[in-house]
């Protein structure tokens, strides 16, 4: 890195990213990351290498260099990652590290730099039966557009958020406060979103989310539909109808498939909805936070009258269902075919808590998505393009942060990674804005020439451990990032 010191000779300049900071002796620049110390611009959180000897829930070394003994180690148990490693800006010069290692017999290089996103975002997962938005909906941050709800998967809701757009297509609050939103989920750090038309819901990698203030517990088991198969024998004999009350696919056993295979009568029920396929129902209320994601808190509003002519009959008994067993009522029949509330018998309680043990925790999923663009690449090597098709190829493998990442296929580099396999804090930011996430690039060191990388840059990992970086000595060792942070259960 080049420092220039200002007019006064007090503050150096910091060339890391475009902002350029003037930094004051003993202060870090506007990102947090780069300080002034000792008239040295230096990076200010500590390399992390992860060691695989490291058993989960065994000893957290906070530093190699303080307790490295110098001995040469095995370099397949030593994994060296970007975080505290720095950044190629302004990309013409070689990554910060470029390693060499054996492992197995083989010689490996890795490159790791901290790269600077402007082109990224998280995908988000929020296990809930709860409606949150309707798909398109823009979703806010302090007021802020940061992203949009997309297409709802089975039993979670999907958030799209960041992308270069709101990031620098918008107003300077925008971008500050998506790149902000994007930073703290990534970090594995609460953050409370608002989507137009629908809910507020605070996101946590890794915890469960809290919807309009109420905490969640739950995902479905499976729609209505699939809740009647994976249950109809439980309830047959003991009731005469059930009907699982599902936003999506609400389903009722007497006319199932899995009711007509064992049998089960005809009961003359109506339901108020589109009906697919026998025993399936389509848009039976609107979406929500009631029974089974619907809007609705009385699950009598989604039946019809009932037909005598086909079954119905005064004491016919009816179980009614959600789709995580959250919600339950018992009715009986009378004289005039109105269901009765009563309490549900003894019997029928273990179906019940069947439905709900089979339901996973309620958790959110933040998912890093980033694009590599040419001036990342050329800091691995000196024809950029060369790198992308070996990616491509998967011959270069890419981590992030020691965190194995999803490699998109098509054009370019854009990778996916689960943040909670990453180190905490792993991720930082730069005003202009963007984000900055650490990146690895492992491959063979034959390979390596063919990319026509920076070989002369490359140093064995015993000297890395030994002479530190361009900013510092200080190493931080943990565990495998795959045993690093269990989500919540509960």
């Amino acid at each position: 890195m080049s420092v220039t010191a200002d007019a006064k000779g007090e503050k150096l300049r910091c060339d890391a990213c475009p902002v350029m900071c003037y930094v004051a002796p003993g202060r870090t620049g506007a990102c947090d990351r780069y300080a002034n110390d000792g008239e040295r611009i230096i990076r200010c959180d500590p390399l992390t290498i992860f060691d695989n000897r490291i058993a989960s829930g065994g000893p957290i070394k906070p530093f190699v260099k303080s307790q490295w003994d110098g001995s040469l180690i095995d370099d397949g148990d030593m994994q060296v990652t970007a975080v505290g490693s720095g950044t190629t800006y302004p990309d013409y010069k070689p990554a910060p590290f470029i390693v060499s290692r054996a492992v197995d017999g083989v010689d490996f290089i890795t490159v790791v730099s901290e790269a600077i996103f402007s082109y990224c975002g998280v995908k988000i997962k929020i296990d809930t039966d709860r409606h949150l938005g309707r798909e398109g909906a823009i979703v806010r941050c302090e007021g802020e557009a940061v992203g949009l709800v997309i297409t709802s998967e089975y039993g979670s809701q999907m958030l799209s958020l960041g992308g270069v757009d709101h990031l620098t297509g918008g107003s300077k609050s925008e971008g500050r406060i998506t790149c902000k939103a994007l930073m703290d989920l990534c970090n594995k750090l609460p953050v409370e979103l608002v989507i137009d038309g629908g809910s507020k819901v605070v996101v946590q990698a890794g915890k469960a989310p809290i919807v309009d203030d109420k905490k969640e517990h739950r995902m479905r088991v499976g729609c209505g539909s699939a809740t009647i198969g994976m249950f109809a024998s439980q309830w047959h004999g003991l009731v005469d109808e059930v009907v699982v009350v599902d936003d999506h696919i609400t389903g009722v056993v007497s006319e199932h498939q899995a009711g007509k295979v064992l049998g089960w009568p005809d009961t003359g029920i109506k339901i108020r909805g589109r009906r697919s396929t026998p025993g399936r129902y389509f848009q039976v209320a609107d979406p929500g936070l009631g029974w089974g994601g619907t809007n609705i808190e009385d699950p009598l509003l989604i039946l019809g009258p009932w037909n005598a002519k086909k079954g119905a009959r005064p004491g016919l008994t009816l179980l009614m269902v959600s789709t995580t067993g959250e919600q339950y009522a018992y009715y009986i029949l009378d004289d005039d075919l109105v269901p009765r509330a009563h309490p549900v018998p003894q019997s029928l309680r273990p179906s019940v808590q069947l439905i709900a043990e089979n339901c996973e925790p309620s958790l959110c999923t933040v998912l890093f998505v980033g694009g590599a663009g040419g001036s990342l690449r050329s800091g691995v090597t000196k024809n950029p393009v060369r790198l992308t098709q070996s990616v491509q190829s998967l011959t270069t493998s890419i981590t992030c942060g020691g965190a194995p990442a999803y490699v998109w296929p098509g054009g370019g580099i854009t990778i996916m990674v689960d943040v909670m396999r990453t180190p905490d804090n792993s991720f930082g930011y730069v005003p202009t804005p963007a984000i900055v996430a650490p990146i690895e690039f492992t491959v063979t060191q034959e390979e390596y020439q063919t990319l026509g990388g920076h070989v002369a840059a490359a140093r064995p990992l015993h000297n890395i451990l030994m002479d530190g970086g361009e900013y510092g000595a200080d190493f931080r060792t943990i565990a495998n990032p795959s045993t690093l942070t269990a989500p919540e259960q509960d």
